[in-house]
């Protein structure tokens, strides 16, 4: 049974989203401010944190800051619906998924049920669960990740993403479809996709201002290039590049 630490200083909230979890089968472990929910994190080691943004003292995003720098636990963030830029900010700086309040709490544990299961899913199987491109190593059964031979610490939003590109190389893909495919959302803020990729890009390009791996197309989307100067998989090449980033 997985333990999700709730955080958030509105006990009507913190209660109703209690009670959702539990019915579904989750233990529950609640803070109500940051230094808190840092001491339940370290002591219990949740499966996952649903972190509100608006907190006493420490706000979200250093409370989420915080749990990175211990390691890679998701994080779903709770965020008032005008506050784009901090939900920004809180993707940019590793939150896994986010749901605007006032939120359904059925929602809220669909996305919990969600992000679990690409974190805890059953491991691929035969050979396609080490992807090899371009000097990138990513073992899907393992959820570990090398750039020529180095290890990257990816969060759990990125290591999907990056694996969905790289099982399609060459194949422009709407951020639309991304979406649908590794957050598994029908709709959303398409803002999401953007910044993981600028993530992504800080984390495995040599310069992300101009990326060869992971290029944006123009009206479309993004595709995952495989460089002529990098030896990939057999029978998998790169496709035309456009300029530019985004």
């Amino acid at each position: 049974m997985h333990t999700i630490l709730v955080v958030d200083d509105d006990p009507t909230v913190a209660e109703v989203v209690t009670a959702y979890l539990e019915r579904a089968g989750f233990l529950v472990d609640r803070a109500a401010d940051g230094p808190e929910a840092l001491r339940l994190a370290a002591a219990h080691e949740p499966a996952l944190v649903v972190l509100d943004l608006m907190l006493p003292g420490m706000d979200g995003l250093d409370v989420c800051r915080r749990l990175r720098e211990r390691g890679p636990v998701p994080v779903i963030m709770l965020t008032a619906r005008g506050d784009e830029d901090d939900r920004i900010l809180g993707l940019e700086i590793g939150a896994d998924d986010y749901v605007t309040k006032p939120f359904s709490p059925r929602e809220l544990v669909l996305r919990v049920e969600s992000v679990l299961r690409r974190r805890l899913g059953e491991p691929p199987q035969g050979a396609e669960g080490v992807l090899r491109l371009a000097g990138l190593t990513l073992d899907r059964s393992a959820r570990s990740a090398a750039k020529n031979g180095r290890p990257l610490t990816l969060t759990l939003r990125e290591f999907d993403l990056l694996a969905h590109l790289m099982r399609h190389p060459g194949v422009a893909i709407g951020r639309e479809q991304l979406m649908h495919d590794v957050w598994g959302w029908e709709f959303g803020d398409l803002s999401t996709v953007t910044v993981h990729v600028r993530r992504l890009r800080g984390k495995i390009e040599d310069d992300p201002a101009s990326p060869r791996l992971i290029r944006t197309v123009w009206g479309v989307g993004y595709r995952f290039d495989v460089p002529d100067d990098t030896v990939g998989n057999a029978g998998q090449g790169a496709g035309p590049l456009e300029a530019g980033s985004s």
